[in-house]
């Protein structure tokens, strides 16, 4: 049974240096991009990145742009050409990994010099891209066929480049999308992470999970959301979305930045932090029980409450190394009471530099979970009744056997945590795990559902 119980919030520990992507571990991703390439008959790879979408580059690379676009061309030699604009010309990555950089200045933010790069055309063109050629272009989205009759020619990055890659060519049809080789729900690259990037994604889930406690705890009548915001502490790893934190109506815009909107008793909140690999995010109600709320919303919300920890419990419980993803999301759409509130995204995703990569997480899905995955816990429950929110949004990820002895073997820190998380979630929580679940976040399943008494948790049992 679900109830609220009080129980102290575990201290699982925060130290260890944030651990290093070393260079072999890239030149292994570039070699696996261009076997893939060759599978799917390229000749060449234009990878694209800009501040908002970068992940695909950095996983290439270790470099994302920073107030510039820039893009990576591969190709099936071994070739490796990095354009650049003027400001990251100093901020590039690894030598070790023996790119060729190219400073091309239309990449640069708009009134900066323009006179000392080559036109694209001639870079290009100079690369090897040529009539003939079959050109992958990577962005950040690939699309279905209900946008068009050949999807694959739907490309989001800048037209110029992929106008200029057709002309090249000679033919639109030799350019088309690529990022599924990096991002497709089922074979995508960047779908399944090492030790490594499993360890980095955990220091970073310790930050989110952290600032998000931090910011809980200063929650009180009268509070500014912006003072709340002043909790968060990343460091140093660069954010994966805007820091949020809403009060009252405020929460119904969702993806609100902070504001000096203050808390009243009786409001619905929301905080929420995200970094590079982890986001963390609770939402809940600004009172110390059910006496500090409205009155029509007394009882709707502690059966509201409570439902959604029981799909959240049903969500954790389902997946595990060889689930099915539509296996999951049935348990979790038969644990909701639809009375209560419907779910606004799926219930889950992909998670990686990007807060979101793709979710198989859809009705009929076969996507089969396989070691190696992120996952985030996303199930956001939008009320069907009085006005009201909670969430408990923290990552996960799946390892077999042998990744789980990689993790203990290179990282004993990172393996105590999440092995003290799982007896937590088992032994507390009620949550029962797969033995190859294994817990990114220091608050993996801890919900208070009325903020100002952050000692009162749901727990099933």
């Amino acid at each position: 049974m679900i109830r609220i119980a009080r129980v102290e919030r575990p201290r699982f520990g925060t130290e260890g240096p944030l651990p290093p992507i070393v260079i072999e571990e890239y030149q292994s991703r570039l070699g696996m991009t261009a076997n893939r390439m060759t599978a799917a008959g390229l000749d060449f790879l234009v990878v694209y990145a800009d501040r908002e979408h970068s992940a695909s580059l950095a996983y290439l690379t270790g470099f994302d742009p920073r107030f510039e676009e820039a893009v990576l061309l591969l190709d099936t030699r071994g070739n490796r050409l990095l354009l650049v604009g003027n400001e990251c010309a100093g901020y590039l990555p690894d030598p070790s990994l023996k790119y060729q950089v190219e400073l091309f200045q239309d990449f640069s933010l708009m009134g900066q010099p323009r006179g000392e790069s080559k036109p694209l055309r001639a870079i290009l063109s100079g690369f090897g891209i040529g009539k003939g050629a079959a050109v992958g272009c990577v962005g950040w989205k690939y699309y279905g066929g209900s946008l068009l009759d050949h999807a694959q020619a739907a490309i989001e990055i800048p037209s110029y480049i992929v106008d200029l890659l057709r002309h090249l060519t000679g033919d639109a049809a030799l350019v088309g999308n690529a990022t599924p080789l990096l991002m497709d729900v089922d074979t995508g690259l960047r779908v399944t992470n090492s030790a490594t990037q499993i360890a980095r994604f955990e220091f970073a889930a310790i930050r989110t999970s952290e600032s998000v406690c931090a910011a809980l705890l200063h929650l009180q009548e009268g509070v500014a959301e912006d003072e709340l915001e002043r909790h968060y502490h990343g460091s140093g790893i660069p954010q994966s979305c805007h820091p949020m934190v809403s009060f009252g109506e405020k929460v119904k815009r969702g993806l609100s930045s902070p504001s000096q909107n203050r808390a009243r008793l009786g409001d619905a909140f929301t905080v929420a932090y995200g970094l590079q690999g982890a986001l963390t995010s609770r939402a809940g109600a600004v009172a110390r029980g059910p006496e500090d709320l409205s009155e029509n919303l007394r009882g709707f919300y502690e059966a509201y409450v409570t439902n959604y920890f029981g799909v959240v419990a049903a969500w954790y419980r389902s997946v595990k190394v060889g689930a099915v993803a539509g296996e999951v999301f049935e348990a979790a759409e038969s644990a909701r009471d639809a009375r209560l509130y419907s779910f606004a995204v799926n219930p889950g995703h992909y998670l990686h530099l990007d807060e979101w990569v793709h979710s198989p997480f859809a009705r009929g899905s076969t996507t089969v979970l396989r070691s190696g995955m992120a996952l985030q816990m996303d199930i956001i429950p939008i009320s069907q009744g009085p006005f009201c929110y909670t969430n408990a949004e923290d990552g996960i990820v799946l390892a077999d056997e042998t990744l789980r002895a990689d993790i203990a073997q290179h990282y004993p820190s990172c393996w105590r945590r999440m092995r003290a998380r799982r007896d937590f979630m088992q032994d507390v929580l009620g949550i029962r795990l797969d033995e190859s679940v294994l817990p990114l976040s220091n608050t993996e399943g801890w919900l208070p559902p009325f903020g100002l008494a952050p000692e009162k948790i749901l727990i099933d049992g």
